[in-house]
């Protein structure tokens, strides 16, 4: 049975919702024009909810309004919005500690917070990469490049992050890999890669994906094993993150596209997404779920069976991805996992009930899809950091997100 996505339509829709809703909302209400820099945290009415600044969100939304201004328009906005952002973060955002980056930091720049992982610096560095490539600024490609190599030596040199628990146990993550992939895909996009060096990067993550965290034999992505990519029966190892799973599934997708539709790498990302689907859809009630165990025994997390926004947002991407969404929309479809509204089947019709001004998010969802917290435009409530990175990367601008997929013209990854 074939089943057949308007694409060029879904495009057109998609480009609306972000040009005409999403947009006109954030901005300029985001722009913080006393202390430099973006507010992420609006309630629904626009209200601000909370003055403090994520750093993730600087280079996020950075990031996001220079790949509009690359891919859509020369808006002169997006580019003044999107350099605040990165001003705010070269000159508030820095600790002369040691060089890294923080993690929180007051509405005027003032530290609150540090964490002991390095992805304030992987999302600068997508940010300044794309002003870069906005600009024709070395500066910024300099600047791309240099967090670039803090972010990775943070993450892969032995010993350089913080370690979280004691050595008894040790362990390796899935985070790492995923958005060293997709950092290392913004960067070969933007700066160029004739030495092949982010190539490089791709390889490395996309091999540890299989040999580390994919195991065949019982379909599934793990979130964290042990260093030899062993399966480490207890609660935080056999913990399972569907999001993170499809969401990596699809940056190998992407990397299968820039190579040429290479067979072997699409097979792994689909592989990625179907056992997602497989362990963390919902069946009983639609959605996907946030945790789940490997081996179906109790999850320790008791937000393990809420519907967060972001995990559906990845969905909804992976689906649209050329070669991939027909089958998968037949099968699911069949299946009855589908209950939305959307003509195509698309899940994330259960986050998005109708509003006669702006799309109003539901970004956390009981299991039984009944609102856990105020409706706010914040991509996912409880993580602030997020800012407007999730809601507007369904519609990619040839990806439009990090993780580069649609244009909207023709929602194909050409």
């Amino acid at each position: 049975m074939a089943a057949t996505l308007d694409m060029p339509s879904l495009g057109k829709f998609y480009r609306r919702q972000l040009l005409e809703d999403v947009l006109p909302f954030w901005f300029p209400r985001a722009y913080d024009e006393k202390n430099g820099g973006l507010y992420h945290c609006f309630d629904a009415d626009g209200t601000l909810v909370d003055s403090d600044k994520s750093v993730w969100a600087q280079g996020r939304m950075a990031w996001m309004l220079l790949t509009m201004y690359n891919s859509i328009e020369k808006n002169t906005d997006w580019l003044k919005w999107a350099e605040s952002a990165l001003e705010f973060l070269k000159t508030k955002c820095v600790d002369p500690a040691d060089g890294r980056m923080f993690f929180h930091v007051a509405a005027d720049g003032t530290p609150i917070r540090k964490r002991r992982y390095a992805y304030s610096e992987s999302f600068a560095a997508i940010a300044f990469a794309a002003h870069a490539r906005a600009t024709g600024s070395r500066d910024s490609a300099r600047e791309a490049r240099h967090w670039f190599d803090i972010f990775t030596d943070n993450c892969f040199t032995p010993g350089k992050m913080v370690p979280k628990f004691t050595g008894e146990r040790p362990t390796t993550g899935l985070g790492t890999r995923m958005i060293t992939l997709n950092t290392a895909q913004e960067m070969r996009k933007y700066l160029g890669d004739d030495d092949g060096f982010y190539t490089g990067w791709t390889d490395r993550c996309i091999n540890d994906l299989r040999t580390l965290f994919m195991k065949p034999d019982i379909q599934a992505v793990m979130e964290v094993v042990g260093t030899d990519g062993s399966i480490i029966d207890h609660f935080d190892e056999r913990t399972l993150n569907p999001g993170h799973t499809t969401e990596g599934g699809w940056f190998v997708l992407e990397e299968a596209r820039h190579r040429g539709n290479d067979p072997e790498l699409i097979k792994v990302g689909c592989d990625m997404i179907d056992w997602a689907f497989a362990r963390g859809w919902d069946k009983e009630n639609g959605g996907m779920l946030y945790y789940t165990d490997v081996y179906n025994k109790p999850v320790q997390e008791y937000w393990h069976n809420m519907k967060f926004w972001w995990p559906h947002d990845e969905a909804l991407i992976a689906m649209t991805l050329p070669g991939r969404s027909a089958w998968r929309l037949v099968r699911l479809s069949e299946q009855g996992r589908f209950q939305g509204q959307h003509p195509q089947g698309e899940p994330l019709e259960i986050l998005l009930p109708p509003s006669p001004r702006h799309v109003v998010l539901r970004p956390l969802l009981r299991r039984h899809l009944r609102r856990r917290q105020a409706v706010s435009r914040q991509a996912v409530i409880p993580y602030p950091w997020n800012g407007r990175f999730f809601m507007p990367s369904i519609p990619k601008f040839r990806g439009f997100r990090i993780k580069q997929s649609i244009r909207f013209s023709t929602l194909n990854t050409g």
